[in-house]
């Protein structure tokens, strides 16, 4: 049958779902089959989307269809290019933290992170009062004040993202056209290209869950746990972004208390993630923060209670069941490399000693009246923001 290439893909995934090193309880593989779910719907709707001559903004993860550990202060757009085609990117620049592109090379899989070929945030770009951009794409030399941007050979994607450190602020707009094809329609589907697409879509879901596997196994699991490292450069990632990672496994009688620097990053935020290397819900729960939403002491510091208890402060930050998990800091729009002294402690303590661990206790508390409004606000962040 023609879906034969899709369903068997489908049936592989399940198994290394299944099957995967980490599941331990019920919460896991359910987690894990909902994972699969959303693995499914990206990869078809991205290969009925996809277009070599017409290319589209497309967003391969969200609050349904995670994956990459993705970041609940970010929205993520792709778009396919080549690098002996132009493109041209417009837009309007919304009212977000960061806007930041980034060509990439290759793709993620479970033996390669993709090339870094150019990566750069709007503040490189020329945008008019009315906040409307223009970036151009191509063969070409690079030439920031004409904004335009070198292809390499094998230029592959163009990444947008969009951060948001108040989840309030508005989402801006975003184009991508190829220019010798502006203004023509996209062929056609004949039946061979509806078989290409069957496939296409089954190889990406594969490889989608085995690489998204691997990630953990390389840059967390190895780590010691219930430590974070020094800020670094994210692997493959944006040249103005640093994080600091780890990996938990607290007992429900325990916390970490993580303790932070405000520092002076337009942009800081922590979250949760599962071993399926996706974000904890971060709509009903409280499973991340970042600079505008935490609680900084007047000592300057911020001090995160990650629990799977309500310790009854404000940055509590939930484990949602999950007694193991990723631990994640960004750091983004630096102008300077952060240093070891701007990155977190953390500690673990039982949880019955939180209060003696933080020292500005009283002004950290927090009623379950103020807690439901923090997770209402974060429900209608994201309900104004997110797509689907």
């Amino acid at each position: 049958m023609l879906t034969d290439p899709l369903t068997t893909a489908i049936a592989e995934a399940e198994k290394l779902v299944a099957t995967a090193p980490h599941i331990r309880t019920d919460q896991d593989l359910a987690e894990g089959y909902g994972y699969l779910a959303g693995g499914i719907a990206a990869c078809v709707h991205a290969a009925w989307a996809h277009s070599r001559t017409h290319p589209v903004f497309l967003t391969g993860t969200g609050p349904y269809a995670k994956m990459g550990l993705d970041n609940p202060d970010t929205l993520y757009w792709g778009a396919s290019v080549r690098a002996d085609h132009e493109y041209v990117v417009t837009g309007r620049r919304g009212t977000t933290c960061d806007l930041s592109f980034q060509v990439l090379a290759g793709n993620y899989t479970d033996a390669n992170v993709p090339g870094n070929v150019t990566a750069f945030d709007d503040r490189a770009l020329h945008i008019a009062d009315d906040g409307t951009f223009e970036v151009r794409f191509g063969p070409g030399p690079t030439d920031p004040d004409a904004g335009y941007y070198h292809l390499e050979p094998g230029s592959s994607q163009l990444v947008v993202r969009e951060v948001y450190s108040d989840w309030t602020q508005r989402r801006g707009t975003l184009r991508i056209d190829r220019l010798d094809t502006l203004g023509t329609p996209a062929a056609p589907p004949d039946h061979d290209d509806v078989v290409r697409r069957y496939e296409r879509a089954g190889r990406a879901l594969v490889s989608r869950v085995k690489t998204w596997l691997q990630f953990p196994q390389w840059f967390y699991l190895q780590l010691p746990v219930n430590t974070v490292t020094a800020p670094r450069r994210t692997p493959g990632g944006l040249d103005t972004q640093y994080s600091s990672v780890g990996h938990y496994e607290l007992r429900d009688d325990q916390a970490m208390i993580l303790t932070v620097p405000v520092g002076d990053a337009p942009y800081l935020g922590f979250q949760l993630g599962s071993l399926w290397y996706i974000s904890l819900d971060y709509t009903g729960h409280q499973t991340s923060l970042n600079n505008t939403q935490a609680q900084a002491d007047p000592d300057g510091k911020v001090r995160i209670v990650v629990s799977e208890r309500n310790p009854g402060v404000a940055n509590w930050v939930e484990t949602v069941g999950h007694d193991r998990g990723i631990l994640q800091f960004r750091w983004q729009r630096l102008d300077r490399e952060p240093g070891a002294a701007d990155g977190p402690v953390a500690e673990v303590v039982p949880f019955d000693a939180i209060a003696d661990h933080l020292p500005y206790i009283e002004s950290n508390r927090i009623t379950d009246e103020q807690w439901r409004q923090r997770i209402a606000a974060r429900q209608s962040g994201i309900a104004d923001r997110m797509p689907g």
